[in-house]
């Protein structure tokens, strides 16, 4: 007895339609849990940056203002000061030694409440200990409690994962130390990453009998 041609090809649909309708249901599902995080998140953090970007308080890296000076030459002969290394990475490793890129912030904060000090020097070096540039210009003037930062942008590749700052910094009076540290920082991928390491000191000024 012979089937018709109509039910053979009836038959034959029905599992391509439950296969198709299984694919939608999965894609579905990757839009749910995948994409939609992570524009919902991208959206979250663009909000976040526009709000601090409208912030009173928000400055741009490496600003000038009343509180942060270039100066032509020291005010006052250095009673108090050091030498910094800081380490620094423009990229680090990962899964099987794939770099990632990072970006760099040089934070320079002075902790002294009542006196100024002055930035003299801020060099970055790369991994072979070679000189990349001078971060600042002229000698740079902290007032009291007043901070600056430097940053290495994620696409400056130069520097490589043993990169490094050496700072200086002078005081005309015997002050509390300064905080340097540097910040790392990719946000690119939907897994962040940051972390800080703080200054070493090489050399210091000793303060007056």
């Amino acid at each position: 007895m012979m089937t018709p041609m109509g039910t053979m090809s009836d038959a034959t649909d029905e599992p391509i339609e439950k296969i198709e309708k299984i694919v939608r249901y999965l894609k579905l599902i990757v839009f749910l849990i995948v994409i939609v995080p992570m524009v919902a998140l991208a959206a979250i953090m663009q909000l976040r940056f526009q709000s601090v970007k409208e912030d009173p308080n928000f400055h741009m890296p490496s600003v000038r203002d009343a509180a942060r000076v270039d100066i032509d030459s020291l005010p006052w002969h250095p009673v108090s000061g050091q030498t910094l290394y800081v380490p620094a990475y423009s990229h680090i490793f990962h899964q099987d030694g794939v770099p990632r890129l990072l970006t760099v912030t040089l934070s320079v904060r002075n902790t002294d409440r009542k006196n100024e000090i002055i930035v003299s020097s801020v060099k970055y070096f790369d991994s072979s200990g070679k000189e990349v540039r001078s971060m600042l210009r002229k000698p740079l003037k902290l007032s009291p409690l007043a901070s600056t930062e430097f940053v290495v942008e994620q696409k400056d590749k130069k520097g490589g994962s043993g990169a490094s700052f050496i700072v200086d910094w002078q005081s005309g009076q015997p002050v509390s130390h300064p905080v340097v540290e540097s910040v790392m920082i990719d946000t690119s991928n939907a897994q962040g990453i940051s972390f800080v390491r703080s200054a070493t000191v090489l050399d210091e000024v000793a303060k007056p009998e």
